[in-house]
């Protein structure tokens, strides 16, 4: 079933009784190929480039839940390749060129809405920062731009500038990053992956590894026994626990991160604005209600909840820098779980037992790599090399030093 403007015109003088579901729902074979723990965004992503680009068969994406169930469903929806240092500045520009083409690759409506994010500075040295990353992105093939005081004001008017706890001296801006919408990126990923003979089985946790000498034979779940020849794990802020199954621990902690939104509004946030000195961002979505949120909370915990001390503290960056939001009323909040590795970059690597591989590491930035995190991570599936773009990901950078120290790719978890 192929999407066009057409056929929704076509379907409307038919009570749409010819639409079909995205996907089927088939019951788990005995053995893969590939099993892939972890229905969210970047497991169905590299169920689909396996598939698609690396001509790979007999691929079944393993769920607990429903598909984006996780994170994916549960995230502020920003994607941006803003990155300073070259561990980490070629993955989300590669990152960031799939999700320009993403929509018309997967017939598929994900809402992406490049209209911009800016970053406000408050001092001579954020200035001073913020121009080495623009002149690091310009070489890197990024696009990057510094906003004077009145540049940034004509843009965005409505910010504190006269009253504020931390003036605003002027922004840095990444004008080609944006927004998608979360839950449609996890459904077009499925659909794309179903259509290429993935196998995408919900309900179906993973409760233990197969490990014979050394390699991975299968997957123990609750339905049943799966043999696989390959295993990769994409669970977001469940690594640790997923992982321990395995015998292994992971330099991860998880923290919970709560999102919040308001009230629909008219259209009045060009973009993505974030405000650094109150670890605030907000966006609005298509329906006009504002999507933001703050730090993530300061203990451990796999609880997909909030708390009011949290709540306080995001609504008073919120108040900081934009007054008028104390008249917004808010409608709801959740909270995704965050895989925070102890640099703040993430991991694509193979473990040390055979067959058996990680995606992990994301911290509060892995929706923006969704398409370039499957697609290496389904490099490595598929080659047993890692992709180019992702060579400093390894997992023993931990032992050996190897840190990608890049200051506000996301918050370290031994400072919270």
């Amino acid at each position: 079933m192929k999407f066009s403007g057409f056929r929704v015109f076509a379907e409307a003088f038919k009570g749409h009784s010819g639409w079909k579901p995205l996907w089927r729902n088939p019951d788990p074979k005995p053995f893969y190929d590939y099993i892939i723990v972890g229905g969210g965004g970047h497991g169905l992503s590299t169920a689909y480039y396996l598939a698609k680009t690396f001509r790979q068969s007999r691929i079944a994406v393993l769920e607990k839940g429903w598909l984006g169930s996780g994170n994916v469903g549960r995230n502020t929806t920003v994607i941006r390749s803003n990155y300073l240092l070259p561990g980490n500045a070629p993955f989300y520009e590669f990152s960031m060129k799939l999700w320009e083409g993403l929509e018309q690759e997967l017939n598929f409506n994900l809402m992406v809405s490049q209209r911009g994010a800016i970053y406000l500075f408050h001092s001579d040295w954020e200035r001073d920062y913020y121009r080495r990353r623009a002149n690091s992105m310009m070489l890197s093939g990024a696009d990057a731009r510094l906003l004077s005081r009145e540049e940034l004001r004509a843009m965005v008017p409505f910010l504190n500038y006269t009253n504020a706890r931390f003036p605003i001296h002027g922004g840095f801006m990444q004008a080609r990053a944006g927004t998608a919408r979360h839950d449609a990126v996890a459904w077009g990923y499925a659909r794309g992956a179903d259509i290429h003979g993935v196998d995408l089985i919900q309900n179906c946790e993973v409760t233990g590894f197969r490990i014979v000498d050394g390699t991975i034979r299968g997957v123990e779940t609750s339905r049943g026994y799966i043999g696989a020849s390959k295993v990769g794990v994409a669970v977001a802020g469940s690594s640790s626990r997923v992982m321990a199954m395995a015998g292994m621990r992971l330099p991860i902690e998880s923290h919970v991160l709560q999102a919040f939104v308001t009230e629909g509004l008219k259209p009045m946030i060009p973009g993505v604005i974030m405000f650094g000195a109150g670890n605030f961002f907000i966006s609005q979505s298509d329906k006009g209600g504002l999507v933001f949120c703050g730090h993530i909370d300061g203990y451990n915990s796999y609880a997909q909840r909030g708390n009011l001390p949290m709540v306080e503290e995001v609504c008073e960056g919120a108040m900081a820098v934009m007054p008028m939001l104390g008249r917004v009323r808010l409608l709801r909040q959740w909270g995704g779980i965050m895989d925070m590795s102890m640099d703040g970059s993430p991991i694509i690597d193979r473990t040390n037992i055979k067959g058996l591989y990680l995606n992990g590491g994301w911290c509060v930035g892995g929706f923006k790599a969704t398409p370039a995190s499957g697609h290496a991570f389904a490099h490595l599936l598929a080659t047993d090399t890692p992709h180019e773009t992702a060579r400093a990901y390894r997992l023993d950078r931990f032992a050996k030093g190897y840190l990608i120290d890049e200051g506000g790719a996301g918050a370290q978890p031994s400072l919270q």
